[in-house]
């Protein structure tokens, strides 16, 4: 090899530090040991790297456009490096992970706490993602593993429910309603309702629920996530129908979370996408996952 790692390493240095002096403070190797390595790169590639001028050294443009490539190639070195002591430490990497806003205060931001301890050298790039998009995200590989309140159907996924839960009902703290010990969907129906929009799946679920109780659903405001249906029932805006995982997490005092007649059940659920090759992190995480408290 004409041009070595350490001729490399060296020739970054001097470019910059912008001289033999600084190379040496930078690579903690003496000044004449780095002015030999120079002078043998200079030889060997056949290139006037420097100019000696008064002194110092001075960059030839055969050496500034060496520079870009090697500085390249160095960044490379360095993460081969960095990879190499992962090895060592534990699995390094990324894990790419989306959620249902519902669940991403409670179960999951525990497991993620959990993953980052247990694989402290695997970056977790973590996004909340509405069930309308979940497919896309897994399937074009955006994301490695979804985790979602209610089961995505599509035939190239996946899908594992691994938690159990159901709809409840929100009303602002000393409300009528709080009175009763199960709210059913006629009781709902006589006050200002706040509620999904039945664009949305959780929209289709509530409107499902209104026609099995052969009662009109006529919502005061429509919303697309539950925590502003929270927000609005906190500020008197009226009462909602919202999932439990959502209620639970927000822990709001002003807010009183109360059991509904009906059952609604939700099964959250795991995504993968059918072509997963099992090369990710997602294994470790699921497995974390089902270990839930």
């Amino acid at each position: 090899m004409r041009f070595s790692l350490r001729q490399m390493e060296v020739f970054r240095a001097v470019m910059l530090t912008g001289s033999i002096k600084g190379a040496s403070r930078l690579l903690f190797t003496s000044q004449p040991a780095l002015s030999r390595i120079v002078a043998h790169t200079e030889l060997t590639l056949g290139l006037t790297l420097f100019n000696r001028v008064k002194g110092k050294l001075v960059p030839t443009s055969e050496a500034e456009a060496l520079f870009r490539e090697v500085d390249q190639c160095y960044q490379q070195v360095l993460r081969v490096d960095d990879f190499a002591r992962g090895l060592v430490s534990g699995p390094s990497g990324v894990l790419n992970l989306a959620c249902s806003p519902a669940l991403s205060r409670g179960i999951v931001a525990r497991t993620i706490t959990r993953f980052v301890q247990q694989y402290p050298n695997i970056q977790v790039n973590y996004c909340l993602t509405l069930l309308n998009s979940m497919a896309q995200d897994v399937l074009s590989n955006k994301v490695d593993l979804a985790i979602s309140v209610l089961p995505v159907e599509h035939p190239n996924l996946h899908v594992t429910p691994f938690l159990s839960g159901r709809m409840v009902c929100v009303v602002p703290r000393g409300h009528v309603l709080a009175e009763l010990k199960c709210v059913s969907i006629a009781d709902l129906a006589r006050y200002p309702l706040i509620a999904h929009h039945p664009s949305i799946p959780f929209g289709q679920l509530v409107s499902a629920a209104f026609n099995k109780a052969n009662i009109s659903l006529q919502a005061s405001i429509y919303i697309h996530h539950t925590d502003m249906a929270c927000s609005l029932v906190r500020a008197g805006a009226g009462v909602a129908m919202v999932d439990q995982f959502t209620a639970e997490s927000m822990d709001w005092p002003d807010i009183q979370v109360l059991p509904l007649a009906e059952d609604i059940p939700l099964n959250p659920s795991i995504v993968r996408s059918a072509f997963d090759t099992g090369k990710t992190h997602a294994t470790k995480f699921i497995e974390l996952l089902l270990k839930h408290d």
